[in-house]
């Protein structure tokens, strides 16, 4: 059985001086067995892996997150696609500044 992916919003504020953005802080946390599908935000996502671990997507080599891998995701540009490998769950923490009333994220096509 597939293991789901737990998000915990720690923080969710309007951005100063801009009525139509929010920051939403997660904490992210994918145990293993866990599939993170291919997506997109409608705003930026800047995360940081506070626990590493294995994934693999289809038809590529597995590979580390390590812990200390950080990153930004432009808005509109799909990423992620991938599943948690070996024993170890990944936990990462990402800062979202997006469209509010908007989802926070979307399936890519």
């Amino acid at each position: 059985m597939a293991q789901e992916i737990k998000r915990t919003e720690l923080s969710r504020a309007p951005v100063s001086g801009d009525d139509t953005k929010e920051i939403i802080m997660q904490l992210v946390e994918f145990p293993p067995g866990a599939t993170s599908p291919r997506h997109f935000h409608n705003g930026e996502e800047a995360f940081y892996v506070l626990e590493g671990g294995t994934v693999q997507v289809p038809g590529k080599e597995p590979r580390v997150r390590a812990a200390g891998e950080q990153g930004i995701n432009r808005r509109g540009v799909p990423h992620a696609g991938y599943t948690v490998v070996g024993e170890k769950p990944i936990k990462i923490l990402s800062v979202y500044v997006v469209d509010k009333g908007k989802p926070l994220q979307e399936p890519a096509p």
